[in-house]
């Protein structure tokens, strides 16, 4: 499967969590929905669409039938033909809950979001079960742009509520539009007839 046919299931009611969730995934020409209420997971995942579940473990509980769902499909081993990944949100004023879903060995990541660290767990569990074979390319960005961003918001001293700054850096909606842009401008690059975007050459 391609990484144009990605499909990322969203479970928050968080309107703000929701969009900016969103925005960063559909900017890989993913298929993404976010709904509202954990009595739909089950009649999406029945669907058989989605790749990857997000989900706001503050909506599941840990000890309800959409949780213990969710969590087999995150447990299921990738011999035995696993082809559904979950990452479950928490908040990061509850270390109980941090400390039941590390001993479970289930993947997760704090709100509020640091954006590397997001997409780098998301990047890992397509891979895992085979839904793409190499990092997505905003991973690979955030690595080359890290310590630039760094710099500058060590001088500005600015903050983002879109996703939490950990160790100095995080993107604002402002850097993260910049990045489109320059993913547009590259795919326009690579359909003109030109050598060095010819077929075959590495992204």
């Amino acid at each position: 499967m391609g990484e144009g046919k990605v499909g990322v299931l969203i479970l928050d009611d968080e309107s703000q969590g929701q969009g900016a969730l969103q925005k960063v995934l559909d900017s890989e020409g993913w298929r993404v929905r976010s709904i509202p209420d954990a009595a739909l997971v089950l009649t999406e995942l029945a669907s058989g669409e989605w790749n990857l579940v997000i989900a706001n473990a503050e909506m599941t509980g840990v000890d309800g039938p959409v949780f213990q769902v969710l969590k087999e499909l995150a447990l299921s081993p990738t011999e035995e033909g696993a082809r559904v990944r979950v990452l479950f949100i928490l908040p990061d004023a509850d270390p109980a809950l941090q400390t039941e879903m590390e001993q479970a060995r289930l993947p997760y990541v704090l709100r509020p979001f640091h954006l590397h660290d997001f997409l780098e767990k998301v990047s890992d569990l397509l891979m895992e079960i085979r839904i793409i074979d190499a990092p997505i390319r905003q991973v690979q960005y955030e690595f080359k742009r890290q310590e630039k961003r760094r710099r500058k918001l060590r001088k500005t001293g600015r903050q983002t509520s879109m996703f939490a700054s950990r160790d100095d850096y995080s993107m604002t909606e402002e850097e993260l539009a910049e990045f489109e842009k320059q993913e547009k401008e590259e795919v326009e690059k690579r359909q003109q007839p030109d050598k060095k975007y010819a077929l075959g050459d590495p992204h």
